[in-house]
C-alpha cells in the first residue's frame, strides 16, 4: 500500500509540475522576467556631455523603445532631413561602452534620414528629435544587428544615448 501511495504522490509531482520538470518548468533563479520599460533605464548628464546609463534588470523588450530626455527646441529631425548628432552606445548584456562619439569629440552625420545606410533603429528612432534635444533609443537585435557584426554580439540589445546637435533639410 505505501508504495502504491508513493508512486500516486510522484504521478501526482509529475503531473502538477511541483517536480519543476517539463513545460511547467519555472525560468531560471535571476533571469529578469519582466520587460523593459523606457522609464526603467537611468540616464544622467547634460546635453553635450557623454551620459551615464544605468542598465536594469529587465528583458529586453523586442520592441524600439524611443524616450526623450531632454525636449529640444530647435528643427526636427524628418524623412530625409541630415541629422548631425552626438551619441552613445551601450550594449544591454553586459552594460559596457561600445562607442561613443561624445568622447571622440565630433558628431555623427546621419544623411537622409530613414533610408540612411545606419540601422533600422536609428532611421525610425531619431525622426522627431529635436536640436538641443536628448534622446534614449533601446534597440531590439531585429532593429539592430541581428545576428552579430560591427563587434556587436548576436541577439543583442543596444541602448543609444543621442543629442541632436543639428539638422539641416533635405537638399
Amino acid at each position: 500500500m505505501r508504495n502504491v501511495l508513493l508512486i500516486a504522490s510522484l504521478a501526482l509531482v509529475a503531473a502538477t509540475g511541483l517536480a519543476g520538470c517539463g513545460s511547467t518548468a519555472q525560468p531560471s533563479a535571476g533571469a529578469p522576467t519582466t520587460p523593459c520599460k523606457a522609464d526603467d533605464f537611468k540616464v544622467t548628464g547634460d546635453f553635450g556631455a557623454a551620459p551615464k546609463v544605468e542598465i536594469p534588470a529587465c528583458k529586453p523588450t523586442d520592441e524600439l523603445v524611443i524616450k526623450d530626455l531632454v525636449q529640444g527646441t530647435g528643427a526636427e529631425v524628418k524623412a530625409g532631413t541630415t541629422a548631425s548628432v552626438n551619441y552613445q552606445l551601450t550594449t544591454f548584456s553586459d552594460k559596457k561602452i561600445l562607442d561613443s562619439s561624445f568622447e571622440r569629440g565630433e558628431p555623427f552625420d546621419v544623411e537622409n534620414v530613414g533610408q540612411a545606410p545606419v540601422i533600422d533603429g536609428w532611421n525610425e528612432g531619431i525622426v522627431g528629435l529635436k536640436e538641443k534635444g536628448r534622446r534614449l533609443l533601446i534597440v531590439p537585435p531585429a532593429k539592430g544587428y541581428g545576428q552579430g557584426g560591427q563587434g556587436i554580439k548576436a541577439n543583442e540589445t543596444l541602448v543609444f544615448v543621442i543629442d541632436g546637435v543639428k539638422v539641416t533639410p533635405a537638399a
